[in-house]
């Protein structure tokens, strides 16, 4: 758990039916979830696009190529660290191949 959010689960469970008793929004909210993004014409013509083709919304858009791109970041350097270890292990086999 992230710093600060144990703050909302000691917020009164009442309904907040009295303003002094209403949550306020913790300073973590603002800094780890909330973000402005800059775009350009060609960005919000693409990302209003894939929104309507995706029936997301933008904010949804964003976020899934985000994780895909994180996801293949690992995925590539999982096969590269896998490549090395294969070459270290068996280059001199490979080398003796290529060269029959």
């Amino acid at each position: 758990m992230g710093p600060g959010i144990s703050d909302v689960s000691k917020a009164p469970q009442d309904g907040f039916k009295h303003a002094e008793h209403a949550p306020t929004v913790s300073e973590w909210y603002h800094h780890a979830v909330a973000m402005t993004l800059r775009t350009d014409p060609e960005l919000e013509t693409a990302l209003t696009a894939l929104a309507e083709a995706e029936g997301a919304s933008r904010q949804e858009v964003i976020r899934r190529a985000v994780l895909d791109r994180y996801e293949r970041r690992g995925h590539r350097a999982r096969v590269e660290a896998g490549s090395e270890r294969m070459l270290n292990r068996w280059g001199d086999v490979l080398d003796r191949l290529g060269r029959a």
